[in-house]
């Protein structure tokens, strides 16, 4: 079954788009903190108009539901939930720690990745993730730590590191081949990890698009 997605990032310093039509790829990034909300819908046009298509013809809309950066996560949210409220579709939620580990596969050819976001406060967002016919698969949870108490699943026995957490691998107490800390999730991996879900049907409602932020301590503060 051919798919048309429309995939939204905006959980990092990078702000990107994908449109997945009749096989080929459209791709918009740009690297501009606190401009992603100026940035989306101008990157949607743009890519609607190379495929040839409106939104109407978009089978689902997928975004990067973090963890990451709190504000980050709601726009690509709240666009995505608008976007489907409107033309009556469903969404996809995919991890961006999934999304950094599907880059490091798909630029690197890593098979085995620890993936780590900088979460600020002196800790990482951080999973592990192992190759599975094509599609980066978690193993163990996702959480967020501080450096020191990360740890490797037991499936990754060769792993990389990707993603912005690595600025403190001197701090993370996981070997690893190399590291990439510059990476960033790209809304191009959120197409990949997303075609299984289609095509097996794990959609939701646009009502039911929910950021994970991991640190729930901080995103909903007590009352009372």
């Amino acid at each position: 079954m051919t798919a048309t997605l429309l995939a939204l990032d905006t959980a990092t310093e990078a702000c990107s788009a994908a449109l997945l039509h009749e096989g080929r790829l459209f791709h918009r990034v740009e690297v501009a903190p606190r401009m992603h909300a100026q940035l989306l819908l101008p990157m949607i046009d743009e890519l609607l108009a190379e495929a040839g298509i409106t939104l109407a013809q978009v089978d689902a809309l997928v975004f990067g539901r973090g963890p990451g950066a709190f504000t980050g996560v709601r726009i690509a949210t709240g666009m995505v939930q608008g976007l489907a409220f409107a033309i009556g579709k469903p969404v996809i939620g995919i991890s961006n720690l999934a999304a950094l580990a599907q880059r490091a596969w798909r630029e690197q050819g890593a098979e085995q990745v620890c993936a780590a976001i900088d979460a600020r406060m002196d800790e990482v967002y951080w999973g592990c993730y192992h190759l599975v016919d094509g599609v980066m698969t978690l193993a163990g949870a996702e959480r967020v730590c501080a450096p020191e108490q990360v740890d490797l699943a037991p499936e990754l026995t060769t792993p990389v590191g990707a993603g912005t957490g690595w600025q403190y691998a001197e701090r993370l107490a996981v070997p690893v081949q190399r590291s990439w800390p510059q990476m960033l999730p790209d809304a191009t991996d959120l197409i990949s990890l997303a075609l299984p879900a289609w095509r097996a049907g794990q959609v939701l409602d646009a009502a039911d698009a929910q950021p994970v932020y991991l640190r729930d301590k901080v995103a909903t503060p007590k009352v009372g």
